[in-house]
Order: C-alpha cells, then structure tokens, then sequence
C-alpha cells in the first residue's frame, strides 16, 4: 500500500490549498480516534511500523498509538519535533520540507536556529506532521503525526487517511449523538 501512494508535491501553493481544503466544522477526540484508526489500519496492512499522535494546540493527546512492534524511543522524539514545527509555522513539515529544499541547515538559518543544540533539537521538516483546521477559528488547533517513515510517505499516509476520513464522515451520524443523558 504504502509504494503504491503517489509522491507528494513539493508545490508549496498546491500544498498549503490540500491543506486547506481539509479544514473540519469541529474537531474532537471522535474525529482523532477515526482517523488514527484509519491510519493504524493502513499501516499494519503494510507492514509498516510508525508511531502515530493525534492532539490539540493545547498539548492534549487525543490518539496515540504505534502501528506494530518495531519502533524505537527515537519516534517519540521526533513526534514532538513535528508536532513543534506544524503548531509554530502552521503547516505540514513537508511542505516545510519542500520550501527549503529539505535542507535542515538552510530551514535552521533562516529562523535562527543553527546556533546551538536547543533549536535543531526542537523542530524538524521531514513529512509525517499534518495541521488540523477548524473553520472559524484562527490558526492550527491540533496536529496529526506519524513518525517512523520516510518524510514523503508519512505525508502520504496523512492525507490519504484524511481524505478516506471525509468520504466516511460523508452521511455519518455518531451513534452518541443519538443517545439521551438520563
């Protein structure tokens, strides 16, 4: 599954428009535990083990889960890096990744951060860290990661479970919704 995803654009018009046009009418934990079903799913299917993180702006996690056994303490070290780098520049690390040319030296200069450990440390600009977007509401309010795969497939792997999430949600009603509080 995951060699037969296309490879992403490196357009950054085209990237910042697909991630636009995935901004929700709400976000909650409900639309975080579909899609990071949709992407566990996706990836035992291939094989792949990754770390996948869902959460708010705020710091709280709403889904976190590996895909199978075979992951490292570094994935958790790089979910927080992608995570930093969406929540500060408001868009997915590879369309950071495609405006510098993949070149974390001249990404670190540019902002400032090649003096010293703590700023390369902090952020990274390989794919794999999706912005969520809620209509109203200004800026990133949570982030999707999946850590452990190539830049360009953790992008993939996103968009591909977003877009088979908004078929989904298409005609969907939670079942709690229809439930009454007693």
């Amino acid at each position: 599954m995951l060699d037969t995803l296309p490879p992403p654009t490196t357009d950054l018009h085209a990237l910042a428009k697909e991630e636009r046009s995935f901004t929700f009418a709400h976000f909650t934990c409900e639309h975080a535990w579909v899609i990071g079903n949709i992407l566990r799913n996706a990836l035992r299917t291939a094989d792949a083990p990754a770390l996948i993180h869902i959460s708010l702006s705020s710091s709280q996690t709403l889904f976190h889960s590996p895909s199978m056994p075979g992951l490292v303490p570094d994935n958790e070290i790089e979910v927080a890096r992608k995570r930093a780098t969406v929540l500060r520049w408001g868009h997915s690390t590879w369309w950071m990744w495609a405006r510098f040319g993949g070149d974390d030296r001249k990404f670190a200069e540019e902002y400032g951060l090649w003096e010293g450990e703590e700023g390369r440390k902090k952020y990274a600009i390989q794919g794999g860290g999706y912005p969520v977007f809620v209509k109203g509401v200004e800026g990133v309010i949570g982030v999707i990661v999946v850590a452990g795969l190539e830049g360009d497939v953790a992008h993939g792997v996103v968009v591909k479970a977003i877009e088979e999430y908004r078929e989904l949600r298409d005609g969907f009603r939670s079942p709690l919704r229809s439930m009454t509080v007693k």
